[in-house]
């Protein structure tokens, strides 16, 4: 098995306004971005048990052209809340990194 931090280019977090935090997984060549794509482990389930979320409250794309992954799901905290400890939210990647690619 390998780890998706180890394919991807880049895996990355960010806001998606003060309710969303999005997730961008990139790869640098058609093969390795269709080798994860076509392995599953990478899906909205997949995010979501990440994030103790329903599946549904995952919003999940492939995007082919540009050779990545996105998906988006609702902040633990709005932006700015005395509970929230990543206001830019570019520190929630980090369970996306060892997702198990076969």
């Amino acid at each position: 098995m390998t780890m998706l931090a180890e394919l991807a280019r880049l895996i990355r977090s960010k806001n998606a306004g003060p309710f969303e935090l999005t997730f961008d997984i990139m790869f640098d060549d058609a093969a390795t971005y269709e080798r994860v794509k076509r392995s599953g482990a990478v899906s909205r389930e997949a995010i979501a048990s990440r994030y103790n979320l329903p599946a549904a409250e995952v919003k999940f794309f492939y995007c082919d052209n540009a050779y990545a992954i996105k998906a988006s799901i609702p902040r633990p905290y709005f932006q700015g809340d005395l509970l929230d400890s990543d206001g830019h939210g570019g520190q929630q990647y980090a369970p996306l990194m060892d997702i198990e690619i076969p």
